[in-house]
């Protein structure tokens, strides 16, 4: 009867360790396409995609939490603009807070994201012991986390990714550059049409 080695052991617990990380969906091998940056969703559509309320999404707006990066709001009425990638990052942010993530955490990982490319995103993982969250790049950095005992849930933005862009299939977009030029040629803002509808009638 042979005996097992530590080597064995440690083997052992990382196959144990990857099969649970399997099981929660950290893929890094999910291709996906980077959607046009041009394209931003208006509030409502950027809530829904990110299943959060427009509340939610104003306060992290104005904390600079998530900020929208293809338009931002520039008087009354005007539309804030989100871009995918904006939208994606709100999901995370949703699930953290949900996961009992810290804000403060929370703010330090979606400013670590948001110096990232928008293409290395879906090959992320994020990884939190409720305290804490970890970025990882590989499973080897999964497997490690999850032996150490610090990981007890993750996030792969791949995944995120996959269920963004297909509520986002379902839902309006708009093209930035078309939006302002409407704006121009209404001379003004939404709440500056509605004015002169009213006072047109």
């Amino acid at each position: 009867m042979a005996v097992s080695s530590g080597e064995d052991k440690v083997d052992r617990e990382r196959v144990l360790a990857s099969q649970r990380a399997g099981e929660q969906g950290l893929l890094f091998d999910s291709e996906v396409v980077v959607p046009r940056a041009d394209v931003g969703y208006r509030g409502p559509t950027a809530c829904a995609a990110a299943g959060i309320t427009y509340r939610q999404l104003d306060y992290w707006a104005r904390t600079g939490l998530v900020e929208p990066s293809v338009r931002s709001a520039h008087g009354s009425g005007s539309q804030r603009l989100y871009g995918f990638r904006d939208i994606l990052v709100l999901k995370v942010v949703k699930r953290l807070l949900d996961a009992g993530v810290s804000l403060q955490q929370i703010r330090t990982a979606v400013n670590h994201l948001t110096d990232r490319g928008v293409e290395h995103l879906s090959q992320i993982t994020l990884m939190s012991d409720g305290v804490s969250v970890y970025e990882c790049t590989s499973p080897d950095e999964v497997v490690d986390l999850l032996q150490g005992g610090q990981g007890v849930f993750g996030i792969a933005l791949g995944r995120v990714w996959q269920e963004v862009e297909g509520s986002l299939a379902e839902l309006p977009g708009e093209s930035a550059a078309d939006d302002l030029g409407t704006e121009r040629q209404q001379g003004g803002d939404e709440l500056s049409a509605r004015r002169r509808a009213r006072k047109g009638a």
